[in-house]
């Protein structure tokens, strides 16, 4: 049996979305999936225990940042990173691509690489395909990405279609250098918002697919009209049989919309990133708990929910942890909008095997905004 393998459960008849499952030695995901970002090999305020709890399936660390801090090498000894940080569920690493791209005016990329200077202190280091690859392998995640290069909104076709090119060509070296066959390498499908050049990338990557295949480039400040009209291009042209994943998205409505279009993994650090600024995602729309008109509101964050926090606290209570920068607050809030998440993917998968995504789609909106 291979040790990585996607196999399709079922198709949603009404929208084409699908419902599968992904093998890898550290156990099967169930997709569609939202997968919670562990930036530094922690996801903000929470630990496994409590991702368990709201059945996180598996969650994302990034290379760029563990490889400053604490090091590669240093995760390694201690046994990678499952070990590290006491996760057996799979983990995904990023490449540290897009964090390059986030700091570009540190950066300095070349055919060869990317020279650039630390965030933390402003040292210089120097990223290829190959040490991204060597980085990854030594945090011992299931899954692994291959370096890219992300372009934002505004690029030229023809600068869109040099980084495109470069891309390509750092996958090739990636996919030859990666020898372990205990992580699977995902490739990732570039080319901006021009549709030409993303279907050109998805079929030129396809030679280097295995178990899965991620679009990366997207929601990088476009409207989200056009992130969903790259995705309708893409969607008939996927390799057959295997994850498709959609890079840094996890708003409620994209993670929808995104499912709808074939989309299988989805990550985002906002359901974290907002509730530590005192907001939550709820079945009736965004509640920023630290305003006043929630000072005496008694009653749960989200009547619908089933998480601990809707369980054992009110909305005043929330909003006073917040207001007297309480870290509890941030706790509470976080560990209820990535349960908030993981519950519309299960909703989404008990739609989709009833055929019924679209109606389930216009019942979540009536009542979301």
């Amino acid at each position: 049996m291979e040790k990585f393998r996607f196999e399709v459960i079922k198709t949603c008849k009404q929208s084409g979305a699908r419902i599968g499952k992904l093998y890898t030695p550290h156990g099967v995901i169930e997709t569609p999936v939202f997968m919670p970002v562990g930036t530094q090999a922690t996801v903000k305020t929470l630990t496994p225990r409590d991702l368990k709890d709201v059945n996180s399936q598996i969650i994302l660390s990034n290379t760029y940042h563990l490889y400053l801090r604490p090091g590669h090498k240093l995760v390694e000894k201690a046994g990678g990173l499952h070990k590290f940080m006491n996760w057996d569920r799979p983990i995904l690493t990023d490449s540290g691509g897009f964090q390059v791209f986030s700091l570009s005016e540190m950066n300095k990329i070349t055919d060869d690489g990317v020279e650039f200077r630390s965030h933390l202190d402003g040292s210089k280091h120097y990223f290829t395909p190959e040490k991204a690859i060597e980085i990854q392998n030594s945090l011992g995640a299931d899954i692994i990405m291959a370096f890219d290069q992300c372009s934002g909104d505004g690029v030229t076709h023809e600068k869109a279609k040099k980084y495109m090119n470069r891309t390509l060509d750092w996958l090739d070296r990636c996919y030859n250098y990666h020898k372990n066959e205990n992580q699977c390498l995902f490739p990732i499908v570039q080319g901006n918002f021009y549709k030409d050049l993303r279907l050109e990338s998805l079929e030129r990557t396809k030679p280097y697919v295995k178990a899965g295949i991620a679009i990366g480039g997207l929601s990088v400040g476009e409207p989200k009209e056009v992130m969903y009209e790259i995705l309708d291009a893409l969607k008939p042209h996927y390799p057959e049989n295997v994850a498709r994943y959609l890079m840094g998205v996890g708003s409620p409505d994209c993670l929808l919309e995104g499912i709808i279009r074939g989309i299988d993994m989805m990550d985002c650090v906002l359901p974290t990133r907002v509730a530590r600024n005192g907001t939550a995602f709820t079945s009736k729309g965004k509640v920023v708990v630290r305003n006043a008109v929630f000072k005496e509101d008694f009653t749960s964050l989200d009547d619908e929910c089933d998480c601990y926090t809707c369980k054992n606290f009110t909305k005043a209570y929330l909003r006073h942890l917040i207001n007297a920068d309480e870290i509890l607050g941030a706790k509470l809030l976080s560990l209820h909008n990535i349960r908030f998440l993981t519950k519309l993917t299960e909703d989404i998968k008990k739609a989709i095997l009833e055929d019924r995504l679209l109606d389930f789609r216009d019942e979540f909106y009536k009542k979301y905004n």
